[in-house]
């Protein structure tokens, strides 16, 4: 059984051996979506009159600037999500996705170009999606991805709410998978992030439901299980860490 904790990200078919290959323009795919007109008027109805006087949109920023969330503190050390930088980060992105317990289920093993063109398509997208590495007491060791659940194709698959948030994981290094870490820092996150996003009531994840280590870790994480979901490439499991439950669970 594989010792790792890696969640799937949204399934790609970017996420191929051969980066050169087209992508499949049917794909239900967040990074390919466009946000319609009428939905960035609703989004930006939520904007001040100092935000508007200064040419902002609610789209400048969908998940309350992720860059500017800062540390916490976890049993495990201080911990910080830190927005990728493809120069700096992806030759360990790559390293780590091409871990047979990783590529299993995240799909982007291969040559850097692979892992770098699903960066760049949430670096260069809209803001609902930010990839970032975890850093703890200073070292990375982990990779994230926050996002925008209710703009996500994922909404189509549940009772959405506005800003819910989801979270993707995967531990680097193996050393520090099946050892409780995952759990301890994705409680972290969730619970740092719904205080970073005021509007954000839940926090999201849909794991695989064959890999029973990120299955795990979130249930420890005081995530709840809500449903079973059939999404695109997987049967997943819907768990949902709540605002107005995070203190009892």
């Amino acid at each position: 059984m594989a010792t790792a904790d890696p969640t799937r990200a949204p399934a790609s078919p970017a996420a191929t051996a051969d980066p050169r290959d087209p992508r499949d323009e049917n794909a239900d795919d967040t990074l390919d979506l466009e946000l319609p007109p009428e939905v960035r008027a609703l989004f930006d109805e939520d904007l001040t009159a100092d935000d508007r006087a200064g040419g902002a949109t609610a789209l400048d920023d969908l998940l309350d600037g992720v860059a500017d969330w800062g540390p916490v503190g976890t049993p495990a050390g201080t911990f910080q999500l830190v927005p990728v930088r493809p120069e700096r980060d992806l030759p360990v992105i790559t390293r780590w996705m091409n871990d047979p317990a990783v590529a299993e289920f995240w799909e982007l093993a291969g040559r850097p170009e692979v892992a770098e063109r699903h960066l760049r398509a949430q670096l260069d997208g809209d803001g609902r999606s930010m990839p970032c590495v975890g850093v703890l007491d200073g070292v990375p060791m982990s990779y994230w991805e926050v996002y925008r659940a209710d703009l996500d194709p994922l909404a189509r698959h549940y009772p959405a709410r506005p800003h819910d948030t989801g979270l993707h994981l995967l531990i680097g290094p193996v050393a520090d998978r099946a050892r409780g870490l995952g759990g301890t820092l994705l409680r972290a996150v969730a619970d740092h992030t719904l205080r970073r996003r005021p509007r954000c009531t839940r926090v999201i994840a849909e794991p695989d439901l064959r890999n029973t280590p990120s299955v795990a870790a979130f249930l420890t994480a005081g995530f709840r299980f809500s449903a079973e979901v059939e999404l695109p490439g997987k049967r997943a499991a819907l768990l949902v860490r709540d605002r107005v439950l995070r203190h009892v669970l």
